[in-house]
């Protein structure tokens, strides 16, 4: 396999990992948000812990890849994955309250909701994301390491 095609698949693989996690943040998200209102959040409940972060999820993965958090730069370099991180959810968290809105509360949720979802979110995908792509960069580094030596 040429080595433009194994860096593409690795890309690929990188990309999906990184979807899979930020389904799993916006998941414990909503599990700490029904939990903390004293709502049932184990097992037997997981259809509505999804119900409830569909709207985050829906906000981030229509907005998130205009603003390139998906993007092969930022999958090994942690700073700038942080800031493309905190740039997507910027974009992204309105139209994930919006929605919630429309289809969850039926009304505007207040501005309080607001803020606890936009800290909250930006704290949960950061510690993702940033060590995603962290231990990336090492893997990148070693990789570069073994084939310079041979």
């Amino acid at each position: 396999m040429s080595e433009q095609k194994l860096r593409t698949n690795n890309d690929v693989l990188r990309i999906v990992a990184l979807v899979l996690g930020d389904v799993i943040v916006f998941l414990i998200f909503a599990l700490i948000g029904r939990r903390s209102h004293g709502e049932v959040a184990g097992i037997a409940t997981l259809l509505l812990i999804i119900q409830t972060a569909l709207p985050f999820l829906a906000g981030w993965f229509v907005v998130s890849p205009f603003i390139g958090a998906f993007r092969r730069e930022v999958l090994a370099d942690p700073r700038m994955m942080a800031k493309r991180t905190f740039f997507a959810w910027l974009g992204s968290w309105p139209v994930a309250m919006i929605l919630r809105g429309l289809f969850v509360d039926h009304a505007i949720p207040p501005w309080t909701f607001w803020l606890v979802a936009f800290i909250s979110n930006t704290i949960l995908l950061s510690l993702w994301r940033i060590p995603f792509a962290w231990i990336n960069a090492r893997r990148n580094q070693r990789s570069a390491h073994l084939v310079y030596e041979h």
